[in-house]
């Protein structure tokens, strides 16, 4: 799920060196914390926070095998 998110988020922006993904594992989440430059910020919530909610979606799509919930914050 991570490097999922990473090459998503990565194409988005302008800084991509910058992003940085950390995976938190617990006993029924996975938390995914995405950090991005400050300046490419919008480019990853997008207006109305729609791109947030399509990565949201992805992996949710692409975690529907494993039984853990997964929860991507932007930060």
């Amino acid at each position: 799920m991570k490097e999922l998110v990473e090459i998503i988020a990565k194409s988005l922006v302008d800084a991509p060196d910058q992003v940085v993904v950390t995976e938190t594992t617990d006993e029924y989440t996975i938390t995914l914390e995405l950090t991005v430059a400050p300046e490419d910020m919008g480019k990853v919530i997008g207006k109305s926070g729609r791109i947030a909610k399509a990565i949201r979606t992805v992996v949710k799509a692409a975690a529907s095998k494993s039984d853990k919930k997964v929860v991507v914050d932007i930060k």
